[in-house]
């Protein structure tokens, strides 16, 4: 009887070992330990943050070095164009602020190119989204939870309660050698007949049948198998309908007889009647009925929208093999001939028997796996696990505890689920219902969206300030964007870009693409494709009035401190409305709509007019703080035509097929030629050396 699980009934327990002594304790030993394994939304983040703070403090410490030279050999400019160092002239005092502001600028470019934004972007977006899943039936425990939801490449899922309703209902009925359609109807029945089962259900049940207080109906108890007895009992006694059968290898039978016997033998007292065994022969068949487990009403349609993103559903069920396939054929999980393929439809034990190698070889073909337990369920995780899914797996008993904690994410049910099972998972489902979890791997995606779009926003701010920046420092030994200038960017594309980007709401378009597996990675090459016309475009314009701004702008009658002046300010402003006009580029990366949803997205819209009026203070009114002079209305249209250019820049950009294959796969490829090359150079020059070695031996 090792590993059976009790449902019910009245039983004596002898009990020989507890807590850590048992298996069960063994196993709930490991399932508590937390292996601190990254997610791979967090392993993609580390990468990108630290090739990121690389390439900016290598940029900071270019940039420094060619100021001090510059500064020190008398080629640095003041405002009225005199040196700002000459040897045996200039003060301790006046080069050591020389060397404070270069060093300043540097340090400004470290906090511009250092992605401080990126950390608080994922917690945003992850918070917002754990906020409104609330509103989905779905609560997250642990909040990195919901971007792998995201990135879920296979569903193992339950079927009792999950895929189905978890309310076991007669639907066929043989009684006294016929068949009854529907199975509670009482024409043409014996009043006998029916009498002797309604009595005999009643007395051979440990639920019970009462009348409620408040609505006056009837109100069934007991175990699922009782409570669908009981209501069947109440329905052929009172004559209602019940819904309509179904294929017969989807039920379960359950046989009703009777005997007579003598008044005399039967034990009146109770303690007599508890030891007295009840005779079981000579009995007459009374009826055989047919009860199911109904699928829920809108879980075909969720399989289906699974499918469709790419996300493969599989059930795991203790259920005999028959009504598994049965239950899965009717709920979309296997298709019509699906079921002829090997291994698509296994046993626990079958899968139990393999080794873990072989295992391998054919888990990703497996669709449905009946009579399986948790032993099993675990096996089928960590295989599946080790084939580079991203698995999510659904639970309800203790038992389910360990695969739901070796899951990528584990989903425990509100309603059905132990608390065991709860503290084990990462997301409790509330309504036990399995379109809640398409509704969780949507806000998942979106989680993931919103990151993509922020990363992608903030690299081409990276890109274009690090460049123009250190052009401008190379060429002319000064930088047009001021400290102060490029922290107000920073604080545009970190804070409030990202508040602005990652509540973004979920749309169907993310239901209709795969997911992103473990191994791809996060910047894409849509997303390079898009950062660098638009970097490019934003240091190209940027640098030519950086160089030309003064014959541009038409401002050669002004003195030439004043004209510097009005043409950095014409700069920072331009590079600013290029990030606002970028953000809401960022918003569909791969759509040429860009304001589609945008009535809906408040936030957003309240932001980006909150970094309007910012902006035109700061220009206006922030002189002596940020370096800046007010411009007349012909330079602020200047301005906001070189930022409204990125908009259709961007529509024609996004017309421009990429490869599917990642831009990242390319190096690694070369690598591996470059490797691969090297290792034939070196075996062809052991071979050579063996050689020699040979014929002079000869």
């Amino acid at each position: 009887m090792s590993g059976c699980k009790v449902a019910d009934g009245y039983g004596t327990m002898l009990v020989t070992a507890v807590g850590l002594n048992t298996e069960w304790g063994l196993v709930m030993a490991t399932i508590s330990e937390d292996n601190g394994e990254e997610t791979p939304l967090q392993v993609r983040l580390n990468g990108v943050a630290t090739f990121i703070g690389k390439v900016g403090l290598a940029v900071a410490v270019l940039v420094f070095l060619i100021l001090i030279i510059r500064f020190f050999t008398g080629h640095t400019e003041d405002k009225y164009g005199k040196p700002m160092f000459k040897a045996g002239k200039t003060s301790v005092g006046d080069a050591f602020n020389g060397i404070v502001k270069i060093f300043a600028i540097a340090v400004t470019i470290v906090v511009v190119a250092v992605p401080e934004g990126l950390p608080l972007a994922v917690t945003l977006t992850l918070a917002y989204s754990m906020r409104k899943m609330m509103a989905d039936k779905a609560l997250v425990r642990r909040l990195s939870a919901c971007e792998t939801m995201g990135s879920a490449t296979t569903i193992c899922s339950d079927k009792t309660g999950t895929l189905t309703l978890n309310q076991m209902t007669v639907v066929k009925a043989f009684i006294a050698g016929e068949s009854r359609e529907p199975p509670d109807t009482t024409e043409g029945l014996p009043p006998v007949i029916q009498a002797l089962l309604v009595e005999g259900i009643s007395q051979n049940t440990t639920g019970s049948v009462c009348k409620s207080k408040g609505s006056g109906e009837m109100e069934v108890t007991g175990s699922p198998t009782e409570k669908a007895i009981l209501s069947w009992a109440l329905k052929v006694d009172e004559n209602k309908k019940i819904i309509e059968g179904m294929a017969a290898a989807t039920l379960r039978c359950i046989a009703f007889a009777y005997r007579t016997c003598d008044l005399h033998n039967v034990p009146v007292d109770e303690e007599q009647r508890q030891s007295w065994q009840i005779p079981e022969d000579n009995l007459t068949l009374l009826a055989i009925v047919g009860i199911k487990d109904p699928c829920r009403p809108n879980v075909r349609e969720a399989v289906h929208i699974c499918q469709k993103a790419g996300v493969k559903v599989r059930m795991v069920t203790g259920d005999n093999i028959y009504t598994a396939k049965a239950i899965a054929t009717e709920c979309g999980i296997l298709q019509p001939g699906e079921d002829t393929e090997q291994y698509a439809i296994i046993e626990g034990r079958d899968f139990r028997s393999y080794s873990e190698d072989e295992r391998l070889k054919f888990v990703d073909k497996i669709c449905v796996m009946g009579r399986s337990s948790p032993t099993d369920k675990l096996y089928l995780v960590q295989a599946l696990r080790k084939r580079g899914h991203v698995v999510a797996v659904t639970g309800d008993g203790t038992n389910d505890a360990p695969a739901l904690h070796e899951a990528d994410i584990g989903l425990s049910m509100g309603i059905q689920g132990t608390e065991v099972a709860k503290e084990s998972s990462d997301i409790i489902i509330l309504d036990d219902n399995f379109a809640s979890v398409v509704k969780v791997v949507r806000w998942g995606r979106s989680v993931y969206a919103n990151i993509q779009k922020f990363i992608q926003f903030q690299l081409t701010v990276n890109v274009a300030a690090l460049t123009i920046n250190f052009v401008a420092a190379i060429s002319s030994g000064d930088v047009p964007l001021t400290a102060v200038q490029l922290l107000w960017v920073n604080l545009i594309m970190d804070t409030l870009g990202a508040l602005a980007l990652a509540t973004e709401a979920p749309t169907d378009h993310l239901m209709i693409r795969p997911p992103v597996g473990r191994r791809e990675p996060l910047i894409t090459n849509i997303m390079w494709r898009n950062l660098i016309v638009q970097a490019f475009y934003q240091v190209t314009v940027l640098l030519v009035l950086t160089f030309k701004g003064n014959d541009i702008l038409d401002l050669k009658l002004d003195s030439t401190a004043r004209a510097n002046e009005v043409r950095n300010t014409v700069i920072f402003n331009a590079f600013v409305f290029c990030q606002i006009f970028n953000e809401f580029n960022s918003r569909k990366p791969d759509q040429i709509n860009i304001f589609r949803g945008l009535r809906q997205s408040h936030l957003f819209v309240g932001i980006i007019s909150f970094t309007l009026v910012l902006q035109v203070l700061i220009v206006e009114f922030a002189g002596k703080f940020a370096k800046t002079t007010p411009l007349n209305w012909k330079k602020w249209i200047i301005c906001i035509v070189i930022g409204f250019i990125s908009w259709p820049l961007a529509a024609i950009v996004k017309l421009i097929p990429v490869p599917e294959t990642p831009l990242s796969d390319y190096f690694r490829l070369k690598k591996r030629r470059r490797r691969h090359s090297s290792e034939n150079r070196s075996k062809s020059d052991g071979k050579a050396e063996v050689n020699e070695g040979q014929n002079h031996h000869v």
